[in-house]
């Protein structure tokens, strides 16, 4: 499987404590990385702070169900995928876990190998998802040209600037991705690593520098945008 090779990170909210720790258990004989909870508040925070490839998440939880869990991760702009789990098997309740912005929904009690499965396959179609496009290490637009590599650039006026190895990667992130809005989440991720998490306003101070290197107005910048509550784009 490839996800035993990718390490990807999972996060299993599911109130029955047997059932939390098998399921554990058996996708961390798979290669993941599992962080487990049990109620839909500890969910929100932690999705708040955190990178997760895919949710598991139970629909019958003590103090928010997770149909409401998962409307208020959607709300967030996170696009993380989420599997439910149900006790209930009728058509309804699968369309209503699917129309509140679930990608699977899985009953109760299910087939272990059918889920493992299942779960891969989630994984594997988000990453495809969020494959960029391939650029060379010396990438000129606009009169300005960034060498990755290296490290530095040629900014606006012509004049050579040192890049921050974080700048460099968080450049390439976004100019893979030209025309995209790259989420919040998906730059913490590649550029910041799993789970270290800096503010928001980190990223931003990056997109500051960016205009003052690549914009001939940086207070109606043209290539870097920030796109409120959603992410940041680059446009050539």
């Amino acid at each position: 499987m490839t996800t035993k090779e990718t390490k990807a990170s999972l996060l299993v909210v599911e109130d029955e404590e047997s059932l939390r720790d098998a399921l554990k258990l058996n996708l961390e004989l798979e290669g993941y990385e599992v962080t487990t909870a049990d109620n839909g508040p500890a969910v929100i925070k932690m999705v708040k702070n955190e990178h997760f490839d895919l949710i598991i998440l139970d629909i019958m939880l003590p103090d928010m169900d997770g149909i409401t869990v998962c409307e208020t991760i959607r709300m967030q702009h996170n696009d993380v995928p989420i599997m439910f789990l149900s006790a209930r098997n009728t058509g309804a309740d699968r369309v209503e876990g699917l129309k509140k912005g679930g990608d699977d929904y899985m009953t109760k009690p299910f087939n272990l190998e059918e889920l493992l499965l299942r779960v891969d396959k989630l994984i594997v179609k988000d990453k495809k998802i969020k494959t960029p496009q391939a650029i060379a290490d010396i990438y000129e637009f606009d009169g300005c040209k960034i060498d990755f590599a290296a490290h530095e650039c040629i900014d606006v006026n012509g004049k050579p600037q040192e890049l921050s190895k974080k700048e460099a990667a968080l450049l390439k992130l976004l100019i893979e991705h030209e025309g995209q809005v790259v989420s919040r989440e998906h730059i913490l991720q590649v550029v910041w690593g799993y789970n270290v998490y800096p503010t928001t306003r980190t990223i931003d101070n990056f997109i500051l520098n960016f205009r003052k290197y690549f914009e001939k107005d940086s207070r109606n910048p043209k290539h870097f945008h920030s796109v409120r509550g959603i992410g940041y784009k680059f446009t050539a």
